[in-house]
């Protein structure tokens, strides 16, 4: 195998080849699951891959390609067109053509695809041109038109558990080709436990933080003092405005307060804040919640509720994020 180019970044270089080396996803990718059978046969379907960032959602397209000895043709619906569908299309015909194989075309970001450029694919989706796979970080039910949908299989990529994020850092200390090991990079098991905790299940975010450190350490030796300097500003939670995360987010705070849940209720609103939620808007979800999910129940909770999103206009953060937090729990 030939190494990828040091100039990479340490994500890229790491980027799993085999289906062997590829971390979590158990749920879809077990022995017996579906998705791992069609992948070892060589059994080609068109699909659609929802998940969080940093899941391994372009890896496992490539993965797929690879194993099923398929041209690998990627395109990002943030910087394409129709134009570079045709493009691709072509590509795929004249591979066809001249090898006899078929051609994975990978779509980063499908969501962003408007419905003409999505009713683009469907002819040669569904006279098999090319074996389409989408990735998306929202609700393909919602962001996909249903022509499309029609002619793929969903499958929902989870995040990383800190365990997965913890073996992926490992591989990166100790390959000798692709990785951290030529440097004599260490790492302390508490060391790692942090750097996993961090990336809040995103195996690429865990990464770029590894390859940041070693970059700045000296003799090789990360401490924990410049692990912290790191880490500090990398730790902004995953939190999506107006996307699939924000919802469900905001879900699981109306569920805690709902639930008489304080703790799980403080945790989500603190979570929310660290991702960059606006405060007024959680303050106005309060009286809502206040109004709708408690109501006759305890009437003092409506002017707890409103008293805390007016003190949060008047005095602004940290006070009025302090009397939300009051009035959630």
């Amino acid at each position: 195998m030939t190494a990828t180019p040091d100039y990479h970044p340490l994500a890229d270089r790491m980027r799993p080849q085999r289906l062997e080396d590829f971390v979590g996803q158990e749920h879809i990718l077990g022995p017996d699951k579906p998705l791992r059978q069609a992948i070892e046969h060589g059994r080609l379907h068109s699909m659609v891959y929802w998940g969080p960032p940093g899941t391994g959602k372009t890896t496992l397209a490539r993965i797929i390609a690879h194993s099923c000895d398929a041209q690998f043709l990627a395109i990002s619906a943030v910087l394409s067109g129709v134009k570079d569908i045709r493009q691709a299309i072509d590509r795929a015909r004249q591979y066809r053509e001249v090898y006899s194989k078929d051609t994975v075309l990978f779509v980063d970001e499908a969501h962003r695809f408007n419905k003409s450029q999505q009713d683009a694919f469907l002819p040669f989706v569904e006279d098999g041109t090319v074996t389409f796979i989408g990735a998306t970080t929202e609700n393909p039910s919602f962001e996909l038109n249903n022509a499309l949908l029609s002619r793929v299989r969903v499958y929902v990529l989870k995040s990383l558990q800190a365990d997965d994020i913890k073996r992926i850092l490992s591989q990166a200390l100790h390959d000798q080709e692709r990785g951290l090991a030529r440097r004599g990079i260490v790492l302390e098991e508490t060391q790692l436990q942090q750097l996993a905790e961090v990336a809040d299940g995103d195996a690429r975010r865990a990464l770029n933080l590894l390859e940041i450190a070693a970059d700045l350490a000296e003799d090789n030796k990360i401490t924990d003092e410049l692990l912290h300097q790191v880490l500090s500003g990398g730790m902004l939670r995953r939190f999506d405005k107006g996307g699939e995360a924000f919802y469900d987010q905001i879900s699981a705070l109306h569920k805690s307060v709902r639930g008489s849940a304080p703790d799980a209720a403080l945790y989500w609103f603190v979570r929310m804040l660290d991702g960059g939620c606006d405060p007024l808007y959680i303050a106005r979800r309060v009286v809502r919640m206040a109004s709708e999910d408690i109501g006759n129940a305890d009437p003092r909770g409506l002017r707890l509720a409103l008293d805390a999103w007016e003190t949060q206009e008047r005095l602004g953060s940290p006070e009025g994020e302090l009397t939300i937090a009051q009035a959630i729990g």
